[in-house]
């Protein structure tokens, strides 16, 4: 899972600083606003909002704009209505690209996201093009130094999860079935065990191995559509040497 464990160390460094500027907030607050919408406004009834408001409650958002949010999802409150869509195409190299996005101008999105996958060398491709390049999982980060490995492993399979890795320098990734992620997040905050987050993601089945000016393209194609206010998750199968990593970085 190097190429996925890499971009979302990338990007866990960016969030730091999207934070400041929140970005992460308008992530955030798109994700309650459809979830409230699709599955109703009461967290007990509601997985898929329960999983945003925790995640919201990590990025320190204000009570009052996790409650505004949801009312707007609602209808309580007035609001612009977003759309959940997702694009699939591929980067430089033939790296399978898996874009989710929430928009309230579908034609719009959908012209500004080819715009910027054919200016760094990929292009747009029919829906289900790649989805099958990915498995669906959720995605439970701990942080490493507050648990034994061991124990956290027990206490994570105990709670329900499927898998657990130490590849991240930073966290304990635990691995469970996608539709179970926010029973097994809820079982381990009974535990008192701290999360750091809490997703549903999807992970590449393959790599595509990227070097020179096709690596650098990668990055810059993944930055820019990070960027994208649209934009709320990218996946993609690509890999990258750590010493190529570090010229680039240079």
């Amino acid at each position: 899972m190097s190429g996925h464990s890499k971009w979302h160390s990338i990007r866990h460094k960016k969030a730091k600083v999207d934070a400041e500027r929140g970005k992460v907030f308008t992530k955030l607050i798109k994700e309650l606003t459809v979830s409230a919408r699709i599955g109703g406004g009461e967290p007990d009834m509601n997985p898929r909002l329960r999983t945003a408001i925790a995640a919201a409650k990590a990025a320190n958002m204000p009570a009052k704009n996790i409650e505004n949010a949801v009312k707007k999802g609602t209808g309580e409150l007035p609001g612009v209505v977003y759309e959940e869509v997702t694009y699939e195409g591929y980067g430089p190299g033939g790296v399978a690209l898996y874009i989710n996005a929430m928009t309230d101008n579908k034609n719009r999105t959908v012209a500004e996201i080819r715009h910027l996958l054919n200016r760094y060398g990929g292009n747009l491709g029919e829906s289900g093009c790649v989805a099958w390049m990915f498995d669906r999982t959720g995605l439970i980060k701990i942080p490493r130094d507050k648990y034994d490995e061991e124990e956290l492993f027990m206490l994570a399979v105990e709670a329900g999860a499927e898998d657990m890795k130490n590849e991240d320098p930073e966290f304990f990734e635990i691995y469970t079935d996608f539709e179970l992620l926010d029973e097994v997040r809820t079982a381990l905050s009974e535990k008192k065990i701290p999360i750091a987050s809490a997703e549903r993601t999807m992970i590449p089945k393959n790599f595509v191995e990227l070097d020179g000016k096709q690596a650098e393209q990668m990055l810059k194609l993944m930055d820019i559509l990070d960027e994208h206010d649209d934009v709320q998750d990218i996946y993609a199968n690509f890999d990258i040497d750590d010493e190529v990593m570090a010229n680039l970085a240079g």
